[in-house]
């Protein structure tokens, strides 16, 4: 069964996206920890982020860098935080979310509420600064 991810990169379901390669899609996560929290997934459905390749895994993470790159552009933050959780949903995916101090990244934070218009906002500026670099 696809996971929701996979329906997302497929374009069955709609997402704010940042950025996509031949192997990678990037997105707005809808339940934020933050403003500019990305998730980064790969093409290929895998469930656990371990059992990709070794190649890929690389090459998720240099993308992933690249993608956290824009973020620090877009959104002011002391440093995009990195996360691997893989629980919530059976499809690989890095979660990349600016921070300004590591309680940021707690899991018990309630997500931020944001409407469509910020979202797409969010969206736009770290899209913009993702194909500048």
């Amino acid at each position: 069964m696809s996971s929701i991810f996979s329906k997302i990169v497929k374009g069955d379901l709609p997402s704010y996206k940042i950025a996509e390669s031949d192997k990678f899609f990037a997105f707005l996560d809808i339940d934020p920890m933050a403003k500019g929290h990305v998730l980064v997934v790969p093409k290929e459905e895998t469930d656990y982020i371990f059992d990709l390749s070794d190649e890929l895994l690389a090459e998720m993470m240099v993308y992933s860098k690249k993608v956290a790159k824009a973020i620090s552009n877009a959104i002011p933050c002391q440093r995009v935080g990195v996360m691997v959780v893989g629980l919530e949903v059976p499809h690989a995916h890095i979660h990349l979310i600016p921070i300004n101090k590591e309680s940021d990244m707690n899991l018990s934070n309630p997500g931020l509420s944001l409407e469509k218009e910020e979202f797409e906002r969010i969206a736009d500026a770290i899209a913009t600064e993702f194909a500048k670099l």
